[in-house]
């Protein structure tokens, strides 16, 4: 029987210690999930200061998890939570309020009254067709303009570009083999720009650096070569995007995924079907795929904006 918690609520601390053991013994969450609980539950403890509110309804959870809520602040301000970290505070509140009322320490279900802010998702930064052409230009040698062709071109994650060996391209199919995410193989076709940069750097740049190394590679080797022939490491692909972007006049922000969200946005504008669009990029799933419907809705409403005389 629910004992009434006007009368009788058990101090806040004993029960948060009490959801803890329940979570670590009976649930078997991670010892680093239960730290963050804990952190997350004291802190809305000591904002309570001690009293005996927070069993008469979801008014002290709702205002605490307001006054974290990230906003313009003046500066010196608390800033508050970022939109992830309040989330996991509000399931850690709202948890802890389900365990207290499941085992009667509270007379109101009080979980059922605590919403979780929507999970926020980020939209990817993209480049304009004429942004990605002046940081294309702007590569600083062959191997860095094949690079970043290649990235564009075939909108593959920098880390699925550097794992490329020589035999994993085939320039009379046009095509790359890629091995992507959970071991999943995928072809996806390149296009006639990026194919006759890559082989010039095939046929010019990638022997004369070889050659110069004395590198002898095993079944044809990495498709791009670091400085001393090895493979390209991944800082080294970082270093050749950031290079052009600062080159081009583009934003210091500008990577190689940014390379990646263009591929899929630019496809999608320029009328690809989706489900094709997710086989290229080689998500597992549609909805991943489905955020950059989102880019592309607000790239319409934006020349709509502009475009149209009464908008």
């Amino acid at each position: 029987m629910a004992v009434a918690a006007h009368k009788a609520s058990p101090p806040l601390d004993r029960v948060i210690d009490d959801y803890l053991t329940y979570l670590r013994v009976e649930r078997g969450l991670a010892p680093a999930t239960i730290r963050a609980y804990r952190a997350d539950l004291s802190d809305f403890a000591a904002g309570l200061g001690g009293t005996g509110s927070w069993a008469d309804g979801p008014e002290p959870a709702r205002a605490h998890l307001a006054a974290r809520t990230r906003r313009g602040t003046k500066p010196g301000a608390d800033p508050g939570l970022a939109p992830t970290s309040l989330r996991r505070r509000a399931a850690a509140i709202r948890g802890f309020y389900r365990f207290a009322f499941g085992d009667g320490l509270i007379r109101r279900d009080v979980a059922a009254h605590l919403d979780l802010p929507r999970q926020s998702r980020l939209l990817p930064e993209t480049l304009t067709v004429a942004e990605v052409e002046a940081l294309l230009e702007a590569a600083a040698n062959l191997r860095a303009r094949a690079l970043l062709e290649l990235l564009y071109a075939a909108g593959l994650r920098v880390s699925e570009a550097l794992a490329l060996d020589r035999e994993d391209f085939s320039a009379d199919g046009g095509f790359v083999r890629v091995i992507g995410k959970g071991d999943k193989e995928r072809l996806v076709p390149v296009g006639d720009i990026a194919l006759d940069w890559l082989a010039r750097w095939i046929d010019e740049g990638r022997p004369a650096l070889l050659a110069f190394h004395h590198v002898e590679p095993v079944r044809g080797g990495p498709l791009f070569l670091g400085d001393r022939g090895g493979r390209l490491a991944r800082q080294q692909a970082f270093a050749i995007v950031k290079t052009a972007a600062r080159v081009a006049g583009l934003p210091a922000a500008v990577s190689p995924h940014t390379l990646r969200h263009s591929f899929a946005t630019h496809l999608l504008e320029g009328g690809a079907d989706l489900r094709i669009v997710q086989e290229l990029l080689g998500h597992a799933s549609i909805s991943t795929t489905q955020l950059y419907t989102h880019v592309t809705g607000e790239r319409l409403r934006e020349v709509y904006a502009r475009a149209h005389p009464r908008a």
